[in-house]
């Protein structure tokens, strides 16, 4: 039988200091308790979650990224704390592992480890740099004895570097016979999960520790231990896209989300910010460029290119300060300095320096087409909606107001007027060189 993974997702994470419950900060892109449930997904189907503070925010948030997950409302009032959440859940399993919904970093294999030792009750224990401000960890010939916090730990316990990670692996038959009595007899008048282990201990069941990676379990309890738990996520993501073919320049300055994706031999320069669902395919992605939920395949993006969410791009070169938003390119140069939204445009095409699709009115989106073989001469504005048909030339500073034929030629300009000697009559007898 499949092991059962009980995620405690209900607390408030006052210390965030945020309106948004804790679970749903995000990292690299995603909510942290989504790379949670990812990452439990590999080893089991079987997830309940435990949903309490803005529980309905929390649900609705996972519901839109995962199918099959079980929700357990916890009574934060009558039964608060993490013995009080384990209390709400419906056992279904043999053995149920227990992770909070704030530890980021775990990964499948780290999860796997804790089922490994054939014993009642398993706990993840951190070899802590610093252990201050932790519940030691006793350990005597391989087995946990206690678990003491340090208040009330002697001397000699405070110099025990052994932690609890707060993770457990724990049978169906202890955690029947714990629960019934679990007792909130204390000064914060909450039910302990840690309580366990002294009623293991008493009982005769065997309680063994799996020694874990102090990053990998970090839990995320202010916005600066969000950033520290984003750059060990971003190094991840970067280190798997590296050993799987993409070159990324100067990785600490790039920012590629958990969501991307890669196929082929991509390169990735420095500066460059990926984020969403975006899929790129044999692509150069030039220095300080971004991307937003957009395809890109074949093509050369930037340097200093911004494509925005819906674009899809293919054997195309967008240029620097050139901006796509919500278009399809396909066999484009826009070289440079140009907003192209709302479009679609075919093979051959060259948007000039400076051209503008207008694509919105002050009250509705509209969109402009154009086809293959067109050239849009520089600091051209295209209005929306308008046709541009294959093989046309709009002529550089043209405002286009209505659909051009196949084979076209549109321009709209002002005539030119010179007069003669003005330079003299503005400035008179002046050295020019002295403006």
């Amino acid at each position: 039988m499949d092991p059962q993974i009980v995620v405690l997702a209900a607390g408030k994470g006052t210390r965030m200091k945020s309106s948004l419950p804790k679970v749903l900060h995000k990292i690299c892109g995603k909510p942290m308790i989504y790379h949670i449930i990812k990452e439990s997904l590999k080893l089991t189907s079987n997830i309940a979650v435990i949903i309490g503070h803005e529980s309905e925010t929390v649900k609705n948030a996972l519901e839109s990224e995962f199918d099959n997950l079980k929700f357990f409302l916890q009574d934060l009032e009558n039964l608060p704390g993490t013995g009080g959440a384990v209390k709400s859940v419906e056992i279904t399993s043999d053995r149920i592992i227990i992770l909070n919904g704030d530890m980021p970093l775990i990964r499948q294999e780290h999860l796997s480890r804790l089922l490994e030792p054939e014993s009642d009750l398993t706990i993840g224990v951190i070899e802590a740099e610093d252990p201050k401000g932790y519940g030691r960890v006793i350990i005597n010939n391989g087995e946990i004895v206690k678990i003491v916090e340090e208040k009330d730990a002697t001397e000699e316990e405070k110099r025990v570097k052994s932690v609890n990670s707060g993770v457990y692996a724990i049978t169906r038959e202890l955690l029947e016979a714990f629960l019934p009595t679990l007792s909130n007899d204390n000064a914060q008048k909450e039910y302990y999960l840690t309580d366990i282990v002294e009623f293991a201990i008493n009982e005769g069941f065997e309680v063994k520790p799996v020694f874990v990676d102090e990053r990998s379990f970090m839990g995320v309890n202010s916005k600066y231990e969000l950033s520290v738990a984003e750059d060990i996520m971003q190094s991840r993501i970067q280190k798997d896209l590296m050993l799987n073919g993409v070159t990324i320049r100067s990785p600490k300055t790039v920012f590629i989300e958990a969501g991307v994706k890669f196929e082929g031999e991509c390169e990735i320069e420095p500066g460059v910010v990926i984020k969403g669902d975006t899929f790129i395919k044999s692509s150069h992605i030039k220095a300080n460029s971004v991307i937003e939920d957009s395809k890109i395949e074949f093509s050369v993006i930037g340097p200093f290119a911004r494509i925005r969410p819906k674009s899809d791009i293919r054997d195309s070169t967008i240029g620097n300060f050139t901006e796509i938003k919500k278009s399809s390119l396909k066999g484009v140069k826009a070289g440079h300095l140009s907003y192209i939204g709302d479009s679609e445009i075919d093979e051959g095409t060259n948007i000039g320096a400076g051209v503008i699709t207008c694509n919105y009115d002050g009250k509705n989106k509209h969109k402009t087409v154009i086809g293959k073989g067109v050239f849009v001469g520089s600091d051209s504005q295209l209005i929306a909606p308008v046709t541009i048909e294959d093989e046309s030339f709009i002529a550089a500073g043209t405002t286009v107001t209505k659909n051009v034929k196949s084979g076209s030629l549109a321009i709209s300009r002002a005539p030119l007027k010179i007069l003669d000697g003005f330079y003299k009559r503005f400035f008179g007898n002046k050295d020019a060189a002295k403006k």
